[in-house]
């Protein structure tokens, strides 16, 4: 058994890399692997179950994702969590979230507001609960995915998924660092953006889902800047 044997789940199919990249995943999300980690083909087909090639495979999509990185000689490492990380991949998702907001804004039906009043009323309910961050968090990135949907734009999703794995990680480290302000502006930020949403206030909401997300990233910076200093 390896040192990764019992944190690991095990992979249902042999062969398969994509469900290897969705185990490795979430012990990377669930801290098992933290940032700046090595990742050995061995150790984790061995508590895996696959093969090495499946190994490969999924360390190769998460690569794409952003949350590792391979380098000759070295291996592959999940990512560290630097200030220029921060600032480069919340730049990216300001831009998106502003566009998916803004387009979501224009189209979105009844439906799909209900669910992200659902999703806000979940967030209510857990935080009042005492829920863990990471429920906490699950949800917001629930909400985002949402909105996503409705903006209707394959090629946003598309580039919204490139980045999403990375800014999961980025919030739970935020998370684990600053609990109690997360906590503390969840609500109210998610249902502020849902009202501008349901009133079809595009200026205002292209505003605030930029905010949103620039809020989170100036957060994480002064958290990182000051575990550096």
């Amino acid at each position: 058994m390896t040192a990764f044997g019992n944190a690991l789940r095990k992979a249902e199919r042999r062969g398969l890399g994509q469900e290897a990249a969705d185990r490795i995943r979430d012990a990377i999300f669930g801290g098992v692997f933290p940032p700046g980690a090595v990742l050995r083909e061995v150790e984790l087909a061995a508590g895996l179950e696959v093969s090495r090639g499946s190994v490969r495979e999924a360390l190769a999509q998460l690569e794409q994702e952003g949350l590792v990185r391979s380098a000759w000689h070295r291996g592959t490492r999940v990512i560290d969590l630097s200030v220029a990380d921060v600032d480069e991949v919340y730049a990216v998702r300001a831009a998106l979230e502003r566009l998916a907001a803004t387009s979501a804004g224009r189209r979105v039906d009844g439906e799909a507001l209900a669910a992200l009043e659902d999703l806000v009323s979940e967030m209510d309910s857990a935080l009042r609960a005492g829920a863990a961050g990471s429920d906490l968090l699950a949800l917001d990135i629930a909400f985002h995915d949402r909105i996503y949907a409705a903006a209707g734009n394959r090629r946003l999703l598309d580039a919204w998924h490139a980045v999403r794995s990375q800014v999961y990680l980025f919030q739970l480290t935020r998370v684990a660092r600053d609990d109690a302000d997360y906590r503390s502006i969840l609500v109210e930020e998610h249902r502020e953006l849902l009202a501008l949403l349901r009133a079809g206030d595009t200026p205002r909401l292209a505003e605030a889902a930029e905010e949103h997300v620039d809020s989170a990233r100036r957060r994480l910076v002064r958290m990182l800047a000051a575990a550096e200093s």
